[in-house]
């Protein structure tokens, strides 16, 4: 869901719509106002020298909502924006873009909470499943899963390198009984293909079990002691 809307284009029309509110010298809008576009949006906030600059509401004419900082006519700063589907997004703008730390809840209820660059999951961040409960504890680059990561589930985590979203190279199982299976992920035949995050398909990627230990602190792809052979 985008969070641009009519609000990226006020400039051109500040002439335009209705306004009630301060203004400076020049005839600007200045302090407190507020201004419904002729489209139907609506702002109420903080101006200065005629951009929204400050605290503001924008209420847009889909049903989306942004209650948060503005600088020079952009969301800068922190904020909350309330999509159409339900989704939330509560956290650090730059420039009207989600960037740095945000928590963003999804119309199924999966929340990930972490780090943001240009609208994109990029950095250290949680996902959580609220269906299963599982999460997803990592690296994230663009928007994907990458690097080092882990996934917690009721009674057993795993822990492993992810490409694309998926697990690939060495990794380990580990259990709440006390011991782990170690092994490693690699590609079947199929391309991956583009999938609901967390489900990993069968037919692209295959688990090779190699030993099980007990409980390690080892780094998967390392050799461990006390080892048992699959």
């Amino acid at each position: 869901m985008s969070d641009v809307g009519s609000e990226e284009f006020e400039d051109e029309q500040n002439k335009l719509g209705e306004y009630e509110g301060g203004r400076n010298e020049a005839g600007e809008r200045h302090g407190f106002g507020k201004a419904i576009l002729p489209n139907g949006d609506i702002y109420q906030g903080d101006y200065q020298n005629g951009r929204r600059h400050g605290q503001g509401t924008y209420r847009f004419k889909n049903g989306a909502r942004y209650v948060g900082n503005y600088q020079q006519n952009m969301k800068h700063g922190q904020g909350t924006f309330y999509y159409p589907d339900g989704s939330k997004y509560e956290g650090s703008w730059v420039e009207g873009m989600r960037q740095g730390h945000g928590v963003y809840t999804y119309p199924n209820k999966d929340t990930y909470d972490g780090e943001w660059l240009q609208n994109l999951r990029h950095g250290q961040g949680i996902y959580h499943y609220q269906e299963t409960g599982s999460k997803f504890k990592g690296t994230w680059v663009n928007g994907k899963m990458e690097s080092a990561g882990e996934y917690l589930h009721t009674n057993h985590r795993f822990m492993g390198n992810f490409i694309n979203n998926y697990p690939l190279g060495p990794g380990k199982y580990v259990f709440d009984i006390g011991c782990e299976q170690h092994g490693e992920y690699q590609k079947a035949e199929q391309p991956l293909q583009d999938r609901a995050e967390g489900e990993w398909d069968a037919t692209v990627l295959k688990w090779i079990p190699k030993c099980v230990t007990g409980l390690t602190t080892e780094t998967p792809g390392k050799e461990t002691s006390g080892e048992i052979q699959q």
